[in-house]
């Protein structure tokens, strides 16, 4: 296990081992940025994809208390197996929930820590605490879809709005199993500038974070499949929707007016967990911490400091 130590920054690196690999252990990137103390909460935050790197969620270091983001495994600087694409005994929930704990107990923070987690992140984070880990203090859902059955409704009524000639793009490559084609990859384009990020330019860390599914598709390909709407992977059938009352901790539940997650889709959160917030951005896509910074920013923090 390594670190290095930079002006307030901290990275390094965990061994997380596998039982189905024990010649090839995972070693996981992560990085601190600001300094962990007993007398303050970090923020474990989760990123998305699955598939995509840590690296678009640096930005909640706005908050101005110690953030923790790290690669998943098979994501960024995190090892790489892309000898199991399609493995969907390989590449499951489980996976990722040990490796958070691995990691909440390599940095000491498995006592007291606030948790967030984006998109897929959010799902990762809400199984975790669902199962009531005793250090889990507050709970933040950016974005998060509940079940995925409601998700994919939600994307199929989202591409409706898109020009009809994006749309016939769409379906004549998924219908042809063709969707790794440049022209399914621009219509994808045009459905991400509509509902993933309304920002143009798109941020370059969101931007970088395709660039990583694309240098590495194993994760995203296996889990998830070829786009957002067009789930063909063992999380077509995620749902937390039975096991979201067992979430315990204080939570809060953002979206945006434009999102992929539309309300229906975190609804079952708002109405299984007993404490709950939700907060929606009128001016946000997918992306609600870049789309409206300042607002954000400050929703989160009182959150986390009540």
């Amino acid at each position: 296990m390594t670190s290095s130590h930079t002006d307030d920054i901290t990275e390094g690196f965990v061994q997380f081992n596998i039982p189905s690999l024990p010649d090839k252990p995972c070693h996981t990137y992560y990085k601190v940025i600001g300094t962990l103390a007993s007398d303050t909460t970090p923020l474990i935050a989760l990123h998305g994809g699955p598939g995509v790197n840590h690296e678009y969620l640096n930005i909640l270091a706005d908050l101005r208390i110690p953030l923790v983001v790290y690669d998943q495994i098979g994501t960024g600087k995190s090892t790489h197996y892309p000898e199991k694409m399609g493995d969907t005994s390989f590449w499951i929930e489980q996976l990722f929930l040990d490796e958070l704990d691995t990691l909440l107990r390599h940095l000491g923070l498995q006592d007291n820590y606030d948790l967030a987690g984006h998109s897929w992140g959010g799902m990762l984070a809400a199984r975790h605490a669902a199962l009531q880990p005793k250090g889990l203090r507050r709970l933040v859902l950016m974005s998060a879809p509940a079940d995925m059955q409601l998700w994919i409704q939600s994307q199929n009524r989202l591409r409706k709005q898109l020009p009809q000639t994006v749309q016939d793009v769409m379906a004549d490559h998924e219908a042809n199993n063709t969707t790794e084609s440049k022209e399914y990859q621009e219509a994808m384009g045009v459905f991400y500038a509509h509902f993933l990020c309304r920002l143009d330019p798109m941020p370059e860390p969101i931007v970088n974070g395709f660039a990583e599914v694309a240098k590495d598709p194993t994760v995203y390909l296996t889990m998830n499949g070829p786009s957002e709407f067009h789930i063909t992977g063992p999380l077509a059938n995620w749902s937390i929707v039975q096991d979201a009352h067992k979430i315990t901790a204080p939570t809060l539940i953002t979206n945006g007016q434009f999102d992929e997650a539309q309300d229906e889709v975190i609804a079952p959160f708002l109405k299984e967990i007993a404490n709950v917030k939700w907060v929606k951005f009128s001016n946000s896509s997918h992306m609600a911490h870049f789309e409206e910074r300042e607002r954000f920013m400050q929703e989160v923090s009182s959150f986390l400091r009540l």
